[in-house]
């Protein structure tokens, strides 16, 4: 009886991990999705539309933030995304998935 009691503990200690440990890939995936659209698609509008309403004309473009530096961000987050990417991919190919997907509803 004991051995059931502590193989219920341990399952239900599984489906009570914390969000972070279960949700932190697809967080930073939807960040550097949100990041990329404001410096590539949102900032050189709102750029644009600032400079033509105060000076009557577009001076200057917009430059983005995240290509500063050798475009450093870009890489850095390629890095942590493929990694934790192919991590998951090793999780899933080993069996040891341990979120919250793969329970039964």
């Amino acid at each position: 009886m004991a051995t059931q009691r502590q193989i219920i503990k341990s399952n239900s200690e599984k489906r009570k991990e914390d969000w972070m440990n279960s949700k932190w890939r697809p967080a930073m995936g939807w960040t550097y999705m949100a990041t990329c659209i404001f410096d590539f698609v949102l900032a050189p509008i709102l750029w644009s539309l600032l400079q033509s309403i105060s000076h009557g004309s577009v001076q200057t473009q917009w430059s983005p933030l995240t290509l500063q530096g050798a475009g450093l961000y870009h890489i850095a987050m390629g890095a942590v995304l493929g990694i934790a990417a192919y991590g998951r991919t090793q999780e899933k190919l080993s069996g040891t998935n341990n979120s919250s997907d793969s329970e039964p509803k």
